[in-house]
């Protein structure tokens, strides 16, 4: 149950965040270098600031050795932050996620595969189901993207799909993502001398980065880095799918968008599509133990 509570409070930061960046850019309160680089900042003074309340875990930090797990973490979480904010300049919020979520579980998939990490045929089903209520929901909003926004999107949804498979067996989620944000940090400062645009700034979209920043994705991600360990890459990959239509659920009671038909539909595809992966593989784990000799 602590799992389920803690991949649930995940989830809603993840679509948190998509919530926060659609508020944000498509008000124009700010631009999308701006939105990224606070959010990042926020989140890394967040992590550091929590993270000197834990003194077991200030004396196993060393901010001057990187591993190469971290170094990876942090590049990819930079490489998707930017992505997703600059990919949002451009298309609409339908085909944005469709991009994401998508590449994200195809990375994850591919990922498992090359780990031995092979799907059965239950899992593919449920995995199926979920994405095709996906589809099914953005199909009307679809279009054609620019392949500028296409590509942006997809290279979000990669680097995040990699950063989720890169935290699979992190000793301390908490010190781990501290880490990567703080290494991010010299990137954003780079990227920053050619993107700087603070007359774009104003009072809101500062508040909407931090809370991004320090919440949504400082914390959130701490909570996904925690939950990792207990999944498949699968079960990891096919469960973020869930985000779209936590979203969308966000912008019912948040922005007033409304919810019809189509939507329910999806919402009991997708749901449907990962309540099989997950009970495709409780049921598959105890045949694997009782073929073990007592």
């Amino acid at each position: 149950m602590k799992i389920t509570f803690l991949t649930i409070i995940a989830l809603l930061a993840f679509a948190g965040n998509s919530i926060l960046c659609r508020l944000a850019l498509g008000g124009g309160l700010i631009d999308a270098g701006g939105f990224t680089s606070v959010r990042l900042l926020a989140g890394a003074v967040t992590l550091v600031l929590l993270l000197l309340f834990r003194s077991d875990q200030v004396k196993k930090t060393s901010y001057l050795k990187p591993t190469q797990r971290q170094w990876l973490g942090s590049s990819m979480l930079f490489v998707y932050a930017w992505c997703f904010s600059l990919a949002y300049l451009i298309l609409d919020t339908g085909s944005g996620a469709l991009i994401l979520f998508g590449v994200v579980q195809l990375t994850l998939l591919i990922g498992g595969w090359l780990f031995n990490q092979k799907l059965t045929l239950n899992e593919l089903f449920g995995v199926f189901l979920a994405f095709c209520g996906l589809v099914y929901w953005l199909a009307p909003v679809l279009g054609t993207p620019s392949l500028a926004g296409f590509m942006l999107m997809a290279l979000s949804g990669m680097a995040w799909g990699i950063y989720t498979f890169n935290g699979r067996s992190v000793e301390s989620p908490f010190r781990e993502t501290t880490l990567n944000f703080v290494y991010c940090l010299p990137l954003v400062m780079l990227f920053n001398l050619w993107v700087f645009q603070p007359s774009k700034w104003t009072a809101e979209g500062l508040v909407l980065a931090v809370i991004s920043g320090a919440v949504t994705s400082g914390i959130g991600y701490t909570i996904w880095y925690a939950v990792l360990p207990r999944m498949r890459s699968s079960s990891a990959g096919v469960i973020q799918l869930t985000v779209p239509v936590i979203a969308a659920l966000g912008g019912w009671f948040f922005l007033q968008e409304a919810i019809n038909q189509r939507l329910l539909i999806s919402a009991i595809m997708v749901l449907g599509g990962i309540f099989w992966v997950l009970h495709s593989k409780q049921t598959k784990e105890p045949t694997k133990h009782s073929s073990k000799p007592k």
